[in-house]
């Protein structure tokens, strides 16, 4: 089974701007390594994969609030980040799910 690339950084861009709250980016990375696990067991059935990022992402749309009582938001850079850090991961697994749908229930 393939595994993921250690060398790659998990949202890059929130890690490194000091607006976003550690905390918090450390809990939309922890919804996106349950994505890199699945991915890791050699799963390839595109409908599993894509029940497995609705789930993250409908996770990540949860956390919308606790950003706000942080004084953060998710927003242009945070949606680029994590597109990014998607799209990174399905391309290096070779998973045929555009961005798009790949986070298709996104509310941010």
């Amino acid at each position: 089974m393939k595994k993921f690339d250690e060398n790659y950084i998990l949202l890059k861009d929130m890690v490194e701007d000091g607006y976003y709250p550690k905390f918090l980016v450390e809990k939309v990375k922890e919804q996106i390594v349950l994505v890199i696990r699945l991915l890791e067991e050699g799963e390839t059935n595109p409908g599993v994969i894509q029940s497995k990022l609705d789930e993250m992402t409908l996770a990540i749309n949860d956390l919308q609030d606790v950003f706000y009582e942080n004084d953060s938001e998710i927003e242009t850079v945070a949606r680029d980040s994590i597109a990014v850090t998607v799209e990174y991961i399905l391309e290096w697994f070779e998973i045929g799910i555009d961005i798009e749908t790949a986070l298709q229930e996104r509310d941010w």
